[in-house]
């Protein structure tokens, strides 16, 4: 089995080869290495990405907005995501953004795992009938493990998830009303014994 540390250097070095900078390809490495960590297909994507890449031309796209589309390539992956990240910060004002026509998203996908944790936010991802949450880049939730990830988004949507609690007040009450049973009363022996309370003064 490939050590995660190979698989990211391979990767950084085999996008060096297949034309970006060394800037570029290093993020690429990081990403194949986060999707092989989680168990998605990385390196069985990017090698037929750079197989499509040696006899199609595909679309970059620089500033990202609201709604982003192309109609007539599809849009790189790997430019797209490296906007992704070097753009979080601006463009999670934005709330929901959407693509059109995006090359093997799943590589897009590693990227956004990535800016979720720049953000502190989950971002919902979602395209064609596929949904997916990445959690601040610990782990990916989706409906498409143990099955063939597509090779194009169609339509891809991008929602920011506010952070907010997955329990109601209620129940934050009665889990700490039951917690206070741990509680004790500070009696005078444990004064004494409790941090920086010796009767004595060593210095």
């Amino acid at each position: 089995m490939r050590s995660l540390s190979e698989i990211e250097t391979t990767a950084k070095r085999a996008s060096r080869a297949g034309g970006f900078s060394w800037g570029i390809s290093e993020e690429v490495g990081k990403s194949i290495r986060l999707l092989e960590l989680f168990g998605l297909p990385g390196i069985k994507n990017l090698n037929q990405y750079y197989e499509d890449k040696n006899i199609k031309k595909f679309e970059t796209l620089g500033l990202i907005g609201e709604k982003n589309s192309s109609t007539h390539k599809l849009f790189c992956p790997i430019i797209l995501g490296v906007s992704f990240l070097d753009q979080i910060k601006t463009i999670e004002v934005l709330k929901k953004i959407e693509f059109t026509n995006i090359s093997y998203p799943i590589i897009f996908l590693s990227f956004v795992s990535r800016a979720s944790e720049i953000i502190g936010k989950k971002i919902h991802m979602r395209f064609d009938k596929n949904d997916i949450l990445l959690n601040l880049n610990i782990n990916i939730y989706s409906n498409l493990f143990n099955q063939e990830f597509p090779n194009v988004a169609n339509n891809l949507h991008i929602e920011f998830v506010d952070n907010k609690d997955n329990f109601t007040d209620l129940e934050w009450k009665n889990l700490y009303k039951l917690s206070e049973n741990t509680f004790v009363e500070e009696s005078e022996s444990l004064k004494q014994s409790g941090a920086g309370a010796g009767l004595t003064d060593n210095d």
